[in-house]
């Protein structure tokens, strides 16, 4: 067997500290790539990182919504391991509540979370992936902005931003050896999802009613696809939106 795919890689995932971003940061640990976890919960970043190879990881704690975050994130990662050569924009969670029960302030939270992160962070790594004329962004998107999730506004704005950015920098970046691609999951078994279910099971079963696989989906199956589109050999997949879903939209 030769080297893992990514060995020699240097990969920066945000919201890394728990479900979906963790999962995705042990799938590319798993490809060979050295990887720098970043999140906003201190904490929870310090329990990760306990059960994880420590001469191959780094953590920064940050709120991302910031660019001023975003440009600490990128130098700790070059004084850590060297410039990025994939970027995971997995950082958000949506304050997902009726449209008109929202504030100004959980509308805020939910467009700094899902948004900002990304943008910010695409923004400060792209010049060094430019330079080095190679590099993979993915972002974590959502379904609900393809079928209309019921109280989903304001999150789907959010997400739906990042869709869109997806493609329009993939676009612009195209000629410079860097891949843009979002992942779309529907309901994913985290623990989110599972005190969700204590709170409010009627509606997270609407949730997963929705999906036609009958379920929900697990996390390393959207890691799965975080790494595919991390690899060398997805060089001719970008500008896309990839529904990890059961079926909930399709085409």
């Amino acid at each position: 067997m030769g080297d893992p795919p990514l060995q020699g890689q240097v990969a920066v995932v945000t919201g890394a500290a728990h479900g979906i971003g963790l999962g995705i940061v042990v799938r590319l640990l798993e490809l060979g790539a050295n990887v720098v976890l970043a999140d906003v919960d201190p904490q929870r970043l310090d329990v990760a990182m306990s059960d994880l190879p420590a001469e191959r990881v780094a953590s920064q704690a940050a709120d991302l919504s910031t660019e001023a975050a975003a440009q600490a994130l990128h130098g700790f990662a070059i004084e850590r391991f060297g410039a990025a050569d994939v970027l995971v924009n997995c950082a958000g969670g949506g304050v997902i509540l009726p449209f008109l029960s929202h504030t100004p302030e959980t509308l805020k939270t939910t467009i700094d979370r899902n948004l900002w992160t990304a943008l910010w962070c695409c923004r400060t790594f792209l010049p060094g992936m430019v330079a080095a004329g190679y590099g993979r962004i993915i972002n974590i998107g959502a379904d609900s902005v393809r079928n209309g999730l019921a109280d989903h506004a304001a999150y789907n704005a959010a997400k739906g931003g990042v869709h869109a950015m997806t493609t329009g920098l993939a676009r612009e970046f195209a000629r410079n050896g860097i891949t843009v691609n979002t992942v779309a999951p529907c309901v994913v078994n985290t623990d989110a999802l599972a005190r969700f279910r204590e709170r409010d099971p009627e509606t997270a079963e609407r949730f997963i009613d929705v999906v036609p696989v009958g379920r929900a989906g697990e996390i390393s199956e959207v890691a799965s696809m975080v790494g595919y589109l991390a690899l060398p050999e997805a060089a001719f997949v970008t500008g896309q939106v990839i529904s990890v879903n059961g079926g909930s939209t399709m085409l």
